[in-house]
């Protein structure tokens, strides 16, 4: 296309007669394109803008898929108009003014159709940065095109069939052009993998300084995704999704395919095992070790590996991350609960609350679920039991909790933080305690654990109290991408290709729960499940590896978009938020609460385009149900 130079007052014209934003061509605070690559120095401050559409994952309120599931549930007296996930988990999303809107910008949704524009002035206009050399040209055009893939990505996994934008329009299209129409979904899955990729080759391994590069991508980071964006077209929600058979546009095109295709799981399983093999070949690997400061059991220290693989700032597992530290510090001052007095009036928030539903989800010490394993009370969970000498560890000897907080994994220690269950900021022992009247209880205005439980897990064990602030930050990347997820990715993939699991599908997975401290998934459901055969058929593996991803990624935000794509959002989004009485003193805090009852319908799997862009564009068919 013939490359054109635009000025800002050219630029409100075409606005004013159109009313597109997403098809805006002009760079944000720069008079004219030619400024913005006049050199290096300003093609990399545009190269910078190129990643600024990358969603706040750190940040809850924006990140759907920490606030807007079933796994974290925000107390009333916090969560306001602002605080939109929170708002979504609660029904309250709608077509008129949906919250995080990354269609077009709005209800603090980043817009992503602006950010794909500015990647495409940017692989329009670089060549015109003369004093780049050719290798860093190649790499910047790289990162571009996959963060084009990236934010088409993030607007199919919301909406489903989206517009492909390949190239920005002239500012004399005509407006029949301008008001575009949605992909079917296979073809905004062919053009993600193939700006991957074209842009994976001229990725580095690694970046070259973790000071001024963190957060750039890398080719482990291309591949990766790549396995997770086929590994969504290849789910029950995008291949041969027959609920959908009614969407189609006004051409007369079916927006979703209706025949499903065994071959997308294929390509998904190809694309996770070339990423895992990229990555173990740039040096990543599955943190295995936790440098403690003092003497642990092994069982602790198991527990501290497990905590440091999410909040570790040099985890050799993680393949991306969010570099927006400050929001790793909202984290920790919503997640931890008051665990000593303190003389400052609000040093911590503690209204970050994991729901009973979480708590039941990990697996028991045998690394079998809760409901299957035969040595496990299973019938008298809510029933208190106190610890005794050797279980320290976890729970305060001498103390009552539930018997649901016995005899459990490492990861489920690791994660969440339960009444009487010890809390270890090395080198040092706390005990949580929630009960009416206690340090972990309600303080000031929101300031409360609605469920009576925390979440231990995006707390660095190297972190430390004191008496005036509570919590010294630990500040570490979010994680979007690690190791482990495209390891199960793999497993999950392979299990759907062949007929039954096989070895190599126990590989994968079995490597992820032999660093949670678990002995195999054929072993485990032999010696210890009431169902000892389910790892031996296709579909008793499928609900294994489901549950398994479910704990490993659990409270890193992957969930939300899991359930969606398994189509088993229905299912879980269905069931009453539920916790401790946290009004309770006592034994009376153990009396299991419903805090709220969610509806989730059909409609919510798919966010709807705002009302106002399809009177503006009626080629933009809306999702169903909205």
């Amino acid at each position: 296309m013939k490359k054109i130079k635009y000025n800002i007052a050219a630029l409100l014209i075409m606005l004013t007669a159109f009313s597109c934003d997403y098809l805006d061509v002009v760079p944000d605070n720069v008079a004219t394109i030619d400024d913005a690559f006049v050199d290096r120095a300003s093609a990399e401050k545009f190269l910078a803008s190129c990643y600024g559409y990358i969603p706040n994952f750190g940040d809850p309120w924006v990140n759907a898929g920490i606030g807007s599931g079933d796994e974290v549930w925000f107390n009333e007296e916090i969560v306001g108009s602002s605080f939109n996930s929170a708002l979504i988990a609660r029904g309250l999303q709608n077509a008129t003014n949906p919250h995080l809107n990354f269609w077009d910008g709005q209800m603090r949704g980043k817009n992503m159709y602006v950010g794909i524009r500015d990647c495409n002035i940017f692989l329009e206009e670089i060549d015109n940065a003369s004093d780049l050399t050719d290798l860093e040209k190649k790499r910047w055009v790289a990162e571009v095109k996959f963060m084009k893939a990236y934010y088409h990505f993030w607007l199919f996994k919301s909406y489903g069939p989206i517009p492909i934008i390949r190239e920005n329009l002239p500012i004399y299209t005509d407006t029949k052009d301008v008001k575009v129409y949605r992909a079917p979904v296979d073809d905004v899955v062919n053009y993600i993998v193939e700006l991957i990729d074209e842009a994976s080759p001229d990725l580095p391994m690694r970046v070259t300084s973790e000071t001024t590069e963190l957060g750039r991508i890398t080719r482990p980071i291309a591949l990766a995704m790549k396995a997770r964006v086929l590994a969504t077209a290849a789910s029950p929600l995008f291949n041969g999704n027959t609920d959908y058979s009614s969407v189609v546009d006004n051409q007369g095109v079916a927006l979703f395919n209706q025949s499903y295709d065994a071959n997308k799981w294929q390509l998904a399983a190809d694309a996770a095992k070339a990423a895992i093999d990229t990555a173990l070949a740039a040096n990543h690997s599955l943190v295995d070790e936790y440098r403690t400061k003092t003497d642990i059991s092994p069982e602790l220290e198991r527990e501290c590996i497990i905590r440091s693989i999410f909040s570790d700032r040099n985890s050799p597992e993680l393949l991306w991350g969010s570099t927006d530290f400050r929001f790793t510090q909202t984290y920790q001052r919503m997640c931890v609960p008051l665990l000593i007095q303190v003389t400052s009036s609000n040093p911590v928030s503690q209204f970050y609350g994991s729901t009973l539903r979480m708590a039941e989800l990990f697996y028991t010490k045998n690394g079998v679920p809760i409901n299957e394993d035969t040595s496990f009370d299973y019938e008298n969970r809510y029933k208190l039991r106190t610890s005794v000498t050797g279980e320290g560890d976890f729970v305060r000897t001498g103390e009552q909790t539930a018997i649901l907080h016995f005899d459990r994994e490492a990861r489920f220690y690791a994660s969440i933080a339960f009444d009487r269950g010890n809390y270890f900021l090395d080198p040092t022992y706390y005990t949580v305690q929630t009960r009416l009247g206690e340090l972990a209880t309600k303080r000031n205005q929101g300031e409360f654990s609605a469920t009576g439980y925390f979440v231990k897990k995006l707390i660095n064990p190297n972190s430390a109290i004191n008496s005036n602030t509570m919590l010294a930050y630990y500040e570490y990347p979010f994680p979007i991408i690690r190791l482990a997820d495209v390891y199960l990715l793999y497993a999950e993939a392979l299990n759907e290709v062949k007929n039954a699991p096989d070895a190599e599908v126990y590989e994968y997975i079995d490597l992820v729960r032999a660093r949670a401290g678990l002995e195999g998934v054929v072993d485990s459901w032999a010696q210890y499940s009431s169902n000892p055969s389910k790892p031996t058929t296709k579909e008793g593996m499928r609900a294994i590896i489901k549950q398994e991803r479910l704990i490993e990624l659990a409270f890193e935000g992957q969930r939300f978009w899991d359930l969606r794509r398994w189509k088993d959002a229905e299912k879980y989004m269905n069931q009453p938020i539920q916790g401790w009485n946290i009004s309770g003193a006592g034994a009376a805090f153990y009396n299991v609460t419903t805090i709220f009852t969610p509806s989730y319908s059909f409609k919510d799997y798919l966010w709807p385009i705002r009302e106002d862009e399809i009177i503006k564009n009626p080629n933009l068919v809306q999702n169903p149900g909205w």
